[in-house]
């Protein structure tokens, strides 16, 4: 097993508690639960996810090759989003390419060293910097958040 399918592993175990304390209303950190039906059954699938703001916008960024949230949010009209109690609809738009330069940068320079770590560890990224997450644009999806 690789060093990044361990790390799935151990995340996956760690989203169930996240997902649990959400529901329970424990709201902690930029993390919600982003409920979206699935596109192959239609059933809701949740996921935690971390809200970021940028710019007076919030964003979702992909951290995970093959996320099965990113699959599932380009092909579903709407999602919810829920922090402890508060549940909210929306639309995520996919931002393109170029525009993702930027914002992965930011991100990567303004958050904790381990969201850049993360990104290489899940061989998204090249290396923990900013202009490395930059370079990966076209491996991370990254969705604006659009209330509806």
């Amino acid at each position: 097993m690789t060093t990044a399918q361990n790390y799935r592993r151990m995340v996956n175990a760690g989203n169930k508690i996240v997902v649990g304390l959400q529901r329970l209303g424990v709201a902690f950190g930029p993390m919600q639960l982003l409920t979206v039906p699935g596109r192959r059954t239609g059933l809701p699938r949740t996921f935690p996810i971390a809200v970021i703001p940028i710019d007076g916008d919030r964003y979702i960024f992909q951290a995970y090759p093959k996320a099965a949230w990113v699959a599932n949010a380009r092909a579903a009209a709407e999602v919810t989003l829920t922090r402890g109690r508060r549940t909210s609809a929306a639309r995520l738009a996919e931002v393109p390419v170029e525009e993702r330069r930027p914002l992965l940068r930011e991100l990567v320079a303004k958050s904790p060293a381990s969201v850049g770590k993360r990104l290489v560890t899940t061989g998204l990224a090249e290396a923990a910097t900013p202009d490395a997450a930059a370079a990966a644009a076209e491996r991370i999806a990254v969705f604006r958040i659009e209330p509806i």
